[in-house]
């Protein structure tokens, strides 16, 4: 969620289709006519059998579960499968649930959105102008902790509240409070910590109180060492085969990363959040307000015309992302300890499958195309609206585009004109006869246009 170019990467294609192509079409339009229950369940099946994806999703409209799907292991080791009850590291949907609590205080009258943190944090640099309103919407000019270089020599060891607020308190700011947005974990543990202050209880206690004793969350909390026998999963990155990932203390990430959850339980809070059990609709409407891509605790996520606000979240090789899409009364929750594909690009071909949208199953099958046919797709595309350039070239029989000033990056031709970026969930569309290059970003309504120059 940065600049609407700033996805970057690369670009385009040609394609000489293969095969019968009267085929090809019969079966994409037999797959589209297939209920979205089906759909979904082809799609991860493709997913797992290609090794790209570990974990579970959970569907809810209205208060009831519509889909739910569990895969893979908790534990790959000893093959303790995935189930419904598996937990995750959330990451930073736990912003959510911090935020949340901070409303909740504002409206038992124990903070101000107003006030500032001198009160709290006199050794923070701009404590007398930084607000709570800044904190939570990363406004602050407070540098996240986990951009430090050392922050990855000491994020297996335990810190103390008092540790972390040192390594935050000697920071120097990167602008004047309320001038700029900057995404920081350590807004969110200094709110932990206000928190912590005004309610004389640890967070973990707080959590339990304000939210998930209430909601009647089963499988959220704040979390600790992972513990398989409590149904907790291990992550894993991807080399020639799923490598588990060591784990982060979580106590670093206390307030901005700590909780552990699962989609069910994600579900549940997402739609008592949006439906005022929790904090009030003025209170609710001060969160979803979005400025420079973020609200208080709370993303924007548009899909076409829908319009869903959540949160995404990464921690060791887990990714996980919840949103709520108002209009369509649906809450949406995906957790993965193990994923080779975007989890952003999951939840677009979700949404996809449940809005009945044409949609083709990933082909994770390399497509050949012969390196002449590239030169047809170099040059320089200018967006047709707003600043933004790709310069388009070509290596041998690899495509690559640069966006402005940044590093070339190599494309994955996908056929069909188009060449993609899987890691960062970005497609570049060629359309040959009218020389323009279309961006289509995951998660993102509408296709950037390029003209060729």
């Amino acid at each position: 969620m940065k600049n609407k170019y700033l996805l970057l990467v690369a670009c385009i294609a040609l394609l000489c289709s293969c095969g019968n192509k009267s085929d090809s079409k019969d079966s994409e339009v037999a797959f589209n006519e297939k209920p979205f229950k089906e759909k979904l369940n082809d799609l991860f099946d493709v997913l797992h059998k290609n090794n790209k994806f570990m974990g579970n999703i959970s569907m809810s409209q209205e208060g009831s579960v519509i889909y739910s799907k569990a895969i893979g292991y908790d534990d790959v080791e000893n093959q303790k499968a995935t189930t419904n009850a598996t937990k995750y590291r959330i990451a930073s949907i736990t912003k959510m649930f911090t935020a949340t609590m901070v409303f909740k205080a504002i409206e038992e009258n124990k903070l101000s959105i107003t006030q500032t943190l001198n009160n709290y944090f006199p050794a923070i640099e701009n404590a007398n102008k930084i607000t709570i309103s800044n904190l939570l919407n990363h406004r602050s000019g407070i540098p996240s902790f986990t951009k430090d270089g050392t922050f990855f020599d000491y994020r297996t060891e335990h810190k103390s509240r008092e540790d972390m607020l040192k390594i935050i308190s000697n920071y120097e700011s990167n602008f004047e409070p309320g001038s700029s947005n900057e995404y920081s974990n350590s807004n969110y543990f200094l709110l932990s910590q206000i928190l912590e202050a005004v309610y004389e209880l640890p967070y973990e206690d707080l959590l339990q109180e304000k939210i998930i004793k209430p909601l009647g969350l089963t499988n959220t909390y704040s979390g600790g060492k992972i513990t398989i026998s409590n149904n907790e999963s291990y992550s894993y990155s991807l080399k020639d085969k799923w490598i588990e990932f060591p784990e982060t203390n979580l106590s670093i990430a206390l307030g901005s990363g700590s909780i552990v959850s699962n989609p069910s339980d994600l579900n549940m809070f997402m739609e008592a959040l949006f439906n005022e059990k929790i904090v009030s609709k003025e209170s609710l409407n001060v969160m979803t307000a979005i400025k420079d891509n973020h609200g208080m605790g709370v993303m924007l996520f548009n899909h076409k015309d829908k319009k869903g606000f959540g949160h995404g979240g990464h921690i060791d090789a887990f990714h996980s992302i919840s949103i709520y899409i108002p209009k369509e009364k649906l809450a949406i929750a995906i957790s993965s300890n193990a994923i080779d594909y975007t989890i952003n690009n999951l939840l677009t071909d979700v949404l996809k499958c449940y809005f009945n949208e044409p949609f083709e199953l990933p082909n994770f099958d390399h497509v050949e195309i012969i390196a002449s046919e590239l030169e047809k797709y170099v040059g320089v595309y200018a967006a047709n609206e707003g600043s933004g350039k790709f310069t388009v070239s070509r290596e041998n029989k690899v495509l690559y585009t640069q966006l402005n000033d940044n590093p070339k990056v190599p494309l994955v031709y996908k056929g069909k004109h188009t060449f993609t970026n899987v890691e960062i969930g970005a497609n570049f569309i060629f359309d040959l006869e009218k020389n323009q290059l279309g961006l289509e970003q995951s998660g993102v309504a509408d296709v950037y246009l390029f003209t060729k120059q």
